[in-house]
């Protein structure tokens, strides 16, 4: 039998698997039935709510530019809960094809029962985010015409 995971150690599963482009081994670090949001998207993408919407959400595209990223910065905060962390982190890494450089700050809020995310709060900077995947300028086309985008899966963060 399979140990459980803690919070801890679920969080850092996702965020090396983010930056290392496990696509297909994130949707099993959440529960069947889970509930992700990202409040700071700016195009207020609906939640996340089951396995099978985030096998969806980390399905790579070729679209946009390659990324090599590293979580790095990582401050996990315990709560009284203990369930829920908090976890600050930062993607630093390189647009493959040109070289830039990019830092993307997040925090993640996560609530973490029998080694699977029942809960996520996942706060980015989303302009910087499309900006380093070459999609601002769609984003704020998007933004100025009033209407929702498809999601971009395997995004930065």
């Amino acid at each position: 039998m399979a140990q459980v995971l803690s919070p801890r150690e679920v969080f850092l599963a996702l965020v090396n698997g983010v930056a290392e482009g496990r696509w297909n081994d994130l949707p099993d670090l959440y529960a069947e039935q889970t509930h992700v949001v990202h409040p700071f998207d700016p195009l207020r993408a609906a939640a996340l709510r089951t396995r099978d919407e985030l096998r969806e959400h980390f399905r790579p595209t070729d679209a946009g530019p390659r990324l090599h990223r590293q979580a790095a910065d990582i401050t996990i905060h315990e709560t009284a809960d203990p369930e829920v962390i908090v976890a600050e982190f930062e993607y630093q890494g390189t647009v493959a094809d040109t070289g830039e450089p990019f830092a993307l700050p997040g925090i993640f809020v996560l609530r973490v029962r029998n080694g699977e995310i029942i809960s996520s709060r996942d706060y980015f900077d989303h302009v910087t985010a499309a900006r380093v995947r070459g999609q601002l300028d769609a984003l704020v086309a998007t933004l100025k015409a009033g209407s929702a985008p498809s999601v971009q899966p395997g995004s930065v963060g």
